[in-house]
C-alpha cells in the first residue's frame, strides 16, 4: 500500500554531495500499527505524558501532517527512527480505525536511518514568539476559537489567551519583541495599557534595557491600584464599579487593576461608614496601622460595652461548651452557640453610649476592618459625663488643666509598694489563684505586660540542623497572645481563662515552666534527668546533616567499629575507612535510621545503636 508524499531521500553511499539531483521524491508505505515499534536509533527516549495526550487529540482532529520515518528489520516489522512522539500518540488512538494503519517513510538502509534519526530534531527551528503572536492573532481574526487554536498548535488554552493578549498590542511593541529589543515579559507588561500614545512613549524608554515589568506597569498606569491592595480587597469589585471605577486586567498575573483610585477611595469610605452606622461620629483612617498615640489624639474618654448577664442555665451551658472547645471536640453548631453566649457575656454598647461616642476604623493589610470604638472626643467629654454614660475622671475633665498632685512622687511610690505588699499577703491564702495567674502569664495571654516580677529569657532548644530532631509539640507551638498586647481587657480575659478548669491551667503551667527549664548546675541537672527519665534519643536521632558530617573521618571510622564490634583490620572496617566522608555519613545515618536494613547487624548491636549518645551527653 502506498500513500502519496514528496519527501527527500538521502543515501550517503550513493551521493554524499546532496546536490539538487539527489533530492528524489519518495512516497510513504502504509504500515499496520501493530507492526511498528520504537527503534533503538530513535534519540527521543523520554516524553511528557500530558504532551502525548495533547498530540493525540491534535492528530485525531486534524490528521497526520508529518509522516513517521522508519527502517524495516529482518522480521518485516518497522522500527521508527523519527517520529517517536507521534508513534506513542498513535498508541492512544487505536480505538479509531483511521489510525490503525500508519503512513511511514522507509529508509533504504541503516545508514540513511541513522542520519534521519539524528537530524530531524536538530534542524527543526521553533517559531519566534513574535511570529507566534501574529499567527495566533491572524487565526483569531478569522474567527477561529481559542480551543481550536490550542489544539492545532498542541498548547494550552491559557497559552493561546496570553499570546492573543499580546497580539492586541501596538505593532511597534510586537516588532520590538521580534527584534529582540524587549523581552516577552516586558511586552506582557504593556497589556495593561489602553492608551497607545503612552505605550509608545514607554516603549521608547525601555528598548534595549533591563527595566523590570513592574516599573513598566508603573509608567503605563502610575495611579492604578493592584487588586491585592487592602482597600481593593475590602471594597470588592462590585462596590468599586458601582462607585464609577474602571477595572483593568493583567492577564499575565491573574490580577485586577483598579484604574480609578478616586472611585476606590470613595467606595472605601462609603463601605467603612456603613460599618460605623449608629455611632455619633466616625473617623476613617487610610492607614493600615494606628499607634496608641494616634488613637489618643481623638480620645477625651473611653466607653466600654455594658456587660451582659447570663442565666444560670446559660452559665452551665457556657461552661460545658467551653470544656468541649478546650478538648477540641466541639462541632460547628456548638462553636456557634458558644460564640453567641460569649457575645452576650461580653456585652454591647447601648444606644445612649453610641449617641455620645464614636469609632475610628481602619483596614489592615489583609483587607479586614479593625475598629477602635467607644471613643469620646474631648469636646464631647462634659456632655457624656452629664448624660451619665461616662464617669467623671479623677483627674478632671479632658479639657481642664491637670490638677496638682496631692502627694509627692516618693510618697506615691511608697503607697504603691504598700498596696503591692497587701496583695501579696492576701494571695498567700489562695495558692490556686496564684498558680492560675502564673500560668496565665506563662501562656502568653498577658501580652507585653506581667503579673509577677519574673523576667523570662528565651531558652534555645532548636539546633542549627533540625533533621532527626522531634521536640514535643507543646514546646513548639507559640504561646497564645492577645490581639492587642498592650491594650486588652486582661481582667476579663483572666476570668475567662480560669473557667477552662484546673487541667487547662495546669497544662499551661507545665508547658510554660518546661519551656524555661535551663539548669546550670551539672549535679542538679543529672538529678532532674534521673527523676524525669530524660532520654536524648527520644527526641534526637543522629543523621548525616545534624551530626556525622560535622565530625572528622577518623571519628566516624571508630564509631562504625564500636557499634558493629569490628576490629580495625576487619574487612568491613577497612572497606568503610576507604569511603569518602559523605558516604560514611550516609552509611551511619542508614544504620541509625533502621539497623535491620544493614546486613549482619545482631540484636545486641541494634540495642547498642539505639542507646548510643555522643560523648558527654546523658
Amino acid at each position: 500500500m502506498r500513500a502519496p508524499l514528496a519527501p527527500l531521500r538521502f543515501n550517503p553511499e550513493r551521493n554524499t554531495s546532496m546536490t539538487a539531483q539527489s533530492l528524489i521524491a519518495e512516497s510513504a508505505d502504509l504500515i499496520p500499527f501493530a507492526d511498528l515499534y520504537l527503534s533503538h536509533l530513535n534519540p527521543r527516549r523520554i516524553v511528557s505524558e500530558p504532551g502525548l495526550e495533547t498530540l493525540a487529540q491534535n492528530i485525531r482532529e486534524l490528521g497526520l501532517i508529518q509522516n513517521l520515518a522508519g527502517l524495516r528489520d529482518e522480521t518485516g516489522r518497522v522500527g521508527i527512527v523519527a517520529g517517536g512522539r507521534r508513534l506513542r500518540a498513535f498508541a492512544l488512538l487505536q480505538d479509531d480505525p483511521r489510525f490503525q494503519v500508519i503512513p511511514v517513510r522507509l529508509a533504504p538502509d541503516e545508514a540513511t536511518a541513522v542520519v534521519w534519526a539524528s537530524t530531524e530534531n536538530h534542524h527543526r527551528e521553533q517559531p519566534h514568539p513574535a511570529d507566534e503572536i501574529r499567527e495566533y492573532g491572524a487565526l483569531a481574526a478569522r474567527g477561529i476559537a481559542v480551543p481550536a487554536i490550542a489544539l492545532a498548535f498542541g498548547v494550552t488554552d491559557k497559552h493561546v489567551q496570553r499570546r492573543l493578549a499580546l497580539a492586541h498590542l501596538p505593532e511597534p511593541v510586537i516588532q520590538g519583541v521580534r527584534d529582540d529589543q524587549i523581552s516577552l515579559g516586558q511586552a506582557a507588561a504593556f497589556t495593561i495599557s489602553t492608551d497607545e500614545r503612552v505605550s509608545l512613549e514607554v516603549l521608547a524608554r525601555v528598548r534595549g534595557t533591563a527595566v523590570s515589568d513592574w516599573q513598566i506597569k508603573r509608567w503605563l498606569k502610575p495611579d492604578s491600584v493592584r487588586g491585592s491592595d487592602r482597600r481593593a480587597i475590602y471594597v470588592g469589585r462590585d462596590a468599586y464599579l458601582a462607585a464609577g471605577g474602571r477595572l483593568g486586567g493583567d492577564l499575565f498575573t491573574d490580577e485586577d487593576l483598579f484604574d480609578t483610585p478616586d472611585a476606590l477611595d470613595r467606595a472605601f469610605e462609603a463601605e467603612a461608614r456603613r460599618a460605623a452606622q449608629g455611632w455619633a461620629w466616625a473617623e476613617i483612617s487610610l492607614a493600615d496601622y494606628l499607634t496608641p498615640n494616634e488613637i489618643e489624639r481623638w480620645q477625651g474618654g473611653r466607653l466600654y460595652p455594658v456587660p451582659g448577664e447570663l442565666t444560670d442555665e446559660q452559665v452551665a451551658r457556657y461552661d460545658k461548651l467551653a470544656e468541649l472547645a478546650n478538648g477540641d471536640v466541639l462541632d460547628e453548631e456548638g462553636q456557634a452557640e458558644l460564640d453567641a453566649l460569649t457575645e452576650v457575656a461580653e456585652g454591647a454598647y447601648t444606644p445612649e453610649q453610641k449617641a455620645h461616642a464614636g469609632i475610628v476604623l481602619r483596614v489592615d493589610h489583609r483587607g479586614e476592618v479593625r475598629v477602635h470604638d467607644g471613643i469620646v472626643r474631648p469636646e464631647d467629654y462634659e456632655v457624656a459625663v452629664a448624660a451619665g454614660v461616662l464617669a467623671p475622671s479623677c483627674h478632671g475633665s479632658a479639657s481642664s488643666p491637670p490638677p496638682k498632685p496631692a502627694v509627692s512622687a516618693a510618697l506615691a511610690e511608697d503607697l504603691q509598694r504598700v498596696a503591692r505588699g497587701a496583695r501579696q499577703t492576701a494571695i498567700l491564702a489562695h495558692p490556686d489563684l496564684l498558680l492560675d495567674l502564673l500560668a496565665f502569664q506563662l501562656s502568653g495571654r498577658l501580652g507585653y505586660r506581667h503579673a509577677f516580677g519574673l523576667r523570662t529569657t528565651e531558652v534555645r532548644t532548636q539546633p542549627l540542623s533540625e533533621t532527626g530532631y522531634h521536640l514535643d509539640e507543646r514546646l513548639i507551638v507559640a504561646p497564645e497572645t492577645p490581639k492587642g498586647p498592650w491594650a486588652s481587657d486582661f481582667a476579663k480575659a483572666f476570668r475567662a481563662y480560669r473557667k477552662q478548669g484546673v487541667e487547662g491551667v495546669r497544662a499551661d503551667l507545665v508547658r510554660g515552666l518546661a519551656a524555661l527549664l535551663d539548669v546550670e548546675d551539672d549535679g542538679l541537672g543529672r538529678l532532674i534527668d534521673k527523676e524525669a527519665k530524660a532520654d536524648l534519643r527520644q527526641v534526637w536521632t543522629p543523621t548525616a546533616e545534624n551530626f556525622f558530617a560535622r565530625v572528622g573521618g577518623p571519628t566516624l571510622d571508630a564509631l562504625w567499629c564500636e557499634l558493629l564490634d569490628l576490629a580495625p583490620e576487619h574487612p568491613t572496617a577497612t572497606s568503610f575507612a576507604k569511603l569518602k566522608k559523605r558516604e560514611k555519613a550516609e552509611r551511619l545515618e542508614q544504620l541509625f535510621a533502621d539497623p535491620r536494613t544493614v546486613r549482619g547487624v545482631t540484636e545486641a548491636q541494634a540495642v547498642r545503636i539505639a542507646k548510643w549518645r555522643p560523648d558527654g551527653m546523658a
